[in-house]
C-alpha cells in the first residue's frame, strides 16, 4: 500500500518549518540588533548550501542505498544546528549554527521527493495530493505565528521553529524506504543523461524560473507595504498564492491526463512572464495584484509538480535522488540566489517596477530555452493514465 499519510506528515512538518522560519526568523535577528548586512548573510546561507550540499547527500544516499537513513540524519542534525540559536546572539556563533543547519537541511527535500516517487511508481501523477499538505502547513504556520507575534515575544519564533523541526525528526522515523524505480536502462551514468539536449534545456530553464522569482520572495512584502497596503493584507496575499498552489496540486492528476508535462511547463513559463510584469507595474490596482498572485498556482504549483515529474522520468534507477538534487541545486539554489542578489542591487535603482520586469525577462529567457531545447514530440508529451 502507498504510505500516503506517513509521507504527507513529513511534507506537513517540513514546509511548516519553511512557513515559520522564512517570514519571521529575520525579525528575530533584527530584534537582537544585527545589521541588515549580517541578516542578509545569515539568511543567504540557506540558498548557498542548496547549491552544493543536496547533490552530495543524494550521491551518498544512492551510492550506499541509504536514503531513509540520511533523511533521518538530516532531520537530527538540522535540529542540532538550530539549537545553536538558543545558545548565542553573537554573529559568529549564529553563522556557524546557520551553516550547520542549512548543510543538513538541504539534504532532505531531494531525498523525500525521490522516495515519494519511488513509492508512487506508475502513479506519479498523484504526487500533488501528497505535496499539497506542505502547502497547507505553510499557510497554517504563516497565519498562526503571524497572529501570535502580536501578543508574544519575538523569541517565540525560536521555540515554535524548534518544535516543528522536532516534528520533522519524528516523522522521518515513519517514512518507509523504497527501492528506486528500475526503468529501462537504469544503469545509465549521470553524464549520459546530462548530455541529452532536452535535459540541459529543462535544468537551464528551471534555473531561470527561480531567478525570475528572486525579487518576489525577497521584496514582495516590502513592495506591498511601500505601495500603501497594510500588513494584514500582505499576509493574506501570501496566503492567496499558496491556496492557488494547493488547488493546482490537487488538480494535477486531471491536468496531466489532458496535457503533456512539456505543455504544462511551457504554459507555466508564459504565465510567469505575464505575472511579474503585472506585479511590477500594477501596484496601484488591487485586482491586478490579486490576479497576479493567483498565477502563483501556475508559476510555482504546476511548474514544480511538472518539473520534478520530468526529472523523475529522466533520472531513473539509482540516479533518481541525484536528479532531484540537481534540480533543486540548479533552480532553487543557484537560480534563487542569483535572483535574490540581483534584485537587491536593482531595487533602489532603477526601482521595483524594473526589478520585477527583470524577473519577467528571466522567465521569458527560460521559456525560449525550454521550447528550443526540448522540441515537442509524441514521446515527451505522454500523458499520465
Amino acid at each position: 500500500m502507498f504510505p500516503y499519510w506517513r509521507l504527507s506528515a513529513y511534507y506537513f512538518f517540513y514546509f511548516g518549518f519553511v512557513g515559520a522560519f522564512s517570514p519571521y526568523f529575520a525579525l528575530y535577528l533584527q530584534s537582537i540588533s544585527l545589521s541588515a548586512a549580517q541578516i542578509g548573510l545569515l539568511m543567504s546561507m540557506m540558498q548557498l548550501m542548496r547549491i552544493v550540499a543536496p547533490y552530495m547527500w543524494s550521491w551518498l544516499a544512492e551510492h550506499f542505498g541509504k536514503r531513509v537513513a540520511i533523511l533521518r540524519l538530516s532531520a537530527l542534525m538540522s535540529l542540532a544546528g538550530f539549537t545553536g540559536f538558543f545558545m548565542t546572539t553573537e554573529f559568529g556563533g549564529l553563522l556557524a549554527a546557520m551553516a550547520l543547519m542549512a548543510f543538513f537541511w538541504s539534504a532532505a527535500l531531494p531525498l523525500i521527493e525521490g522516495l515519494t516517487f519511488s513509492h508512487l511508481g506508475a502513479e506519479g501523477h498523484r504526487y500533488g495530493s501528497v505535496r499539497v499538505w506542505g502547502s497547507v502547513s505553510f499557510i497554517v504556520a504563516v497565519l498562526v505565528l503571524g497572529q501570535a507575534l502580536d501578543h508574544v515575544a519575538i523569541e517565540s519564533v525560536l521555540w515554535v521553529t524548534a518544535a516543528i523541526l522536532a516534528g520533522v525528526l519524528l516523522c522521518s522515523f515513519f517514512v518507509p524506504d523504497a527501492a528506486p524505480a528500475q526503468a529501462g536502462r537504469a544503469a545509465a551514468n549521470l553524464g549520459e543523461v546530462l548530455r541529452r539536449r532536452e535535459v540541459r534545456a529543462l535544468l537551464g530553464a528551471c534555473f531561470l524560473m527561480s531567478a525570475a522569482h528572486g525579487a518576489f520572495y525577497v521584496f514582495y512584502s516590502i513592495y506591498l507595504v511601500g505601495a500603501g497596503y497594510d500588513k494584514a493584507l500582505v499576509g493574506w496575499m501570501w496566503t492567496l498564492g499558496v491556496v492557488a498552489e494547493i488547488i493546482v496540486f490537487m488538480l494535477m492528476p486531471r491536468i496531466t491526463r489532458r496535457f503533456g508535462l512539456r505543455s504544462i511547463l511551457v504554459f507555466s513559463f508564459a504565465c510567469a512572464v505575464l505575472r511579474f510584469v503585472l506585479i511590477g507595474w500594477g501596484a496601484a490596482s488591487l485586482p491586478v495584484l490579486l490576479f497576479a498572485q493567483v498565477l502563483h498556482g501556475v508559476t510555482f504549483g504546476a511548474y514544480h509538480a511538472a518539473a520534478i515529474a520530468v526529472v523523475n522520468r529522466w533520472f531513473t534507477g539509482r540516479l533518481q535522488s541525484r536528479g532531484q538534487a540537481l534540480y533543486g541545486s540548479i533552480s532553487f539554489g543557484a537560480g534563487g540566489m542569483l535572483g535574490a542578489l540581483l534584485s537587491g542591487y536593482t531595487w533602489d535603482a532603477p526601482g521595483p517596477e524594473w526589478t520585477f520586469t527583470f524577473g519577467s525577462v528571466f522567465a521569458l529567457l527560460g521559456l525560449v530555452w525550454l521550447v528550443r531545447g526540448w522540441p515537442a514530440s509524441a514521446q515527451d508529451e505522454v500523458r499520465n493514465p
